[in-house]
């Protein structure tokens, strides 16, 4: 359901889009001012590479995940620790109805968990080592319930989803700008000229950063919504004890970019908090205290 929702939702933004232009006539005017583009073709163009590149993303993220961290998946646990790991996951991801996620180890010394994935039937959960040497069995348990949380509540794909439309109109609204400059200031009059290529390039930058800042918040608003389904999952009080241990490595986050949303700890921003996949530990902290779960066993 999540995968046609995905590329329901690119298309739609597709026609919407395309609907909006054709009523607000922009094509037409552009042609008057001496500008001829081909406005649909440019964003048929832009949302196929933009939906194409975060599919595929979302479905190469098990695989490269494990293959950026070292993760190494317990297929037949050799100590207790593994044990307890595995039926752990087990029983969350039975409480959180969907189906039971490799789990792994990863060799990091900070304390990190993450969870991705293209189905959340099919998923993948893995946690550093520093995690199992530096928390207690009922932290861990907390930071577990945090990324089956992720997988149940469909993120990866919502994420995916979110980050293709936002490769649409990051694509789409560059060349735009670029064929525009190219064109009037460039007084290009076929095919595309320097300007367009050189303004193009520059656009896409700034619109890019744009698009991470909402992509960011985005992330953010994941992560409340993540550790409640962890106090739900383990208990308030045990995911309230994970986040104050986390303050003891905050920032120091090793993950790669591709999974580092997905994590239970992400890097500290030298740009503030636009751009910062995780909210502050304390805000966090906060939220939960203020909040109610009803437990799940």
């Amino acid at each position: 359901m999540r995968l046609l929702l995905f590329f329901g939702t690119n298309i739609a933004v597709l026609v919407v889009l395309s609907f909006v232009m054709r009523v607000l006539g922009l094509e037409q005017l552009l042609a008057q001012q001496g500008v001829g583009m081909n406005l649909t073709g440019m964003l048929i163009f832009a949302g196929v590479i933009g939906m194409a590149g975060s599919f595929i993303s979302l479905a190469m993220s098990k695989m490269m995940a494990k293959w950026s961290t070292g993760a190494k998946v317990i297929e037949n646990p050799t100590s207790q620790t593994e044990r307890w790991l595995v039926d752990t996951v087990a029983r969350q991801a039975k409480a959180a109805g969907i189906g039971m996620p490799d789990v792994a180890v990863y060799d990091a010394p900070e304390i990190n968990a993450f969870a991705t994935g293209m189905n959340k039937n099919s998923a993948l959960v893995a946690v550093s080592t520093g995690l199992l040497q530096q928390m207690s069995a009922d932290e861990a348990e907390a930071v577990l319930g945090h990324e089956v949380a992720h997988v149940a509540n469909g993120d990866m794909v919502t994420m995916a989803l979110l980050q293709g439309v936002l490769n649409t109109f990051v694509i789409f609204l560059s060349r735009v700008v670029g064929m525009l400059v190219d064109r009037l200031v460039f007084k290009t009059e076929r095919g595309y000229g320097p300007g367009f290529w050189v303004v193009s390039i520059i656009a896409q930058i700034l619109f890019g950063i744009l698009a991470s800042m909402i992509a960011m918040w985005f992330s953010r608003h994941r992560e409340f919504r993540a550790d409640e389904g962890g106090a739900r999952l383990a208990g308030k009080a045990k995911m309230i004890a994970a986040l104050q241990k986390l303050k003891s490595s905050y920032g120091q986050s090793t993950l790669p970019e591709s999974v580092e949303a997905f994590g239970i700890s992400g890097r500290l921003g030298s740009m503030g908090k636009l751009f910062l996949s995780h909210p502050p530990l304390d805000e966090r902290i906060e939220a939960l205290r203020s909040y109610s779960p009803t437990k799940v066993n």
